[in-house]
């Protein structure tokens, strides 16, 4: 049975983690953040500055992966010049190789960084995420939350963004909630707080497999296959600001709506697999 087929199980899945996960995380925590970045050269700094001050979400061992996808601007090397009281930790991946890359490897580092429960923060390199709203979502990721999205469609709004990236951001969002059986308003933001406990259990239950899908619908992808896992999932409103970002979104409409396609596709042959 592939993995799309084991996340559609969802009765036989659902009480695995919610039976052994605990119900708060210790307030000294260490807070790991997974930065994917390609050719941000003019955002990165400024959102490590953002993050410089803002002492207080970085308990004792907290630290910053910066996932350099193959960036030929000097993002990394930039990354790698920080100089401030956050650790910063750059890795490279050599050439470019898309978001879902880039998180399995950050992932990897961070899980690795902490042998115990740790939150585990997602953002995008552009500066568009909301650094205002983290202190709530990591206080519900603490208390009553296994992953918290935040979401400009649960609450939150999208500003300056493009006709064609709101379109996709609603409607195809809106098929993927229903193709894949999420139950969330906004499933494909890289702003996310997760447990790492929750992470282990996906990649225990997935193997590689937990995120297959090499661009930006990597996050529906792995939202779905999370959620299969019966944790607790909260949404935070949060305002998406496009012009915070300089350059252009990386994110390609078409490449992503055929990703969508892809998720969508997976998920009614394993149905039908399951079902004969």
């Amino acid at each position: 049975m592939n993995s799309f087929a084991l996340a559609l199980d969802r009765e036989e899945l659902g009480t695995d983690f919610r039976s052994a996960s605990s119900e708060t995380v210790d307030d000294d925590a260490p807070t790991l953040f997974v930065i994917p970045a390609f050719n941000e050269i003019d955002n990165l700094p400024r959102l490590l500055a953002d993050l410089e001050r803002r002492p207080e979400l970085f308990t004792p061992g907290s630290r910053v992966f910066v996932v350099d996808d193959g960036s030929t601007d000097g993002t990394p090397e930039a990354a790698e010049s920080h100089n401030g009281c956050i650790h910063v930790e750059v890795l490279r991946l050599g050439e470019n190789q898309g978001p879902g890359a880039a998180f399995r490897r950050g992932f990897d580092a961070a899980l690795a960084a902490s042998g115990r429960e740790a939150l585990i923060v997602t953002l995008e390199a552009d500066t568009t995420s909301d650094l205002d709203v983290l202190p709530a979502m990591l206080a519900r990721a603490r208390t009553e939350a296994d992953l918290v999205l935040a979401s400009v469609h649960g609450g939150g709004k999208m500003i300056n963004v493009g006709f064609a990236r709101r379109t996709l951001s609603r409607g195809a969002g809106a098929v993927v909630r229903k193709a894949l059986g999420v139950d969330a308003m906004t499933v494909s933001s890289f702003f996310r707080v997760y447990r790492a406990s929750l992470l282990r259990a996906g990649r225990a239950r997935y193997g590689d497999d937990l995120i297959s899908e090499p661009g930006f619908a990597c996050k529906a992808e792995l939202l779905a296959k999370l959620a299969a896992l019966g944790p607790r999932v909260q949404e935070v409103p949060v305002d998406l600001d496009a012009s915070k970002r300089v350059g252009d979104s990386k994110m390609r409409v078409g490449e992503t709506l055929a990703g969508y396609w892809r998720l969508i596709t997976r998920s009614r042959l394993a149905r039908d697999s399951a079902s004969t």
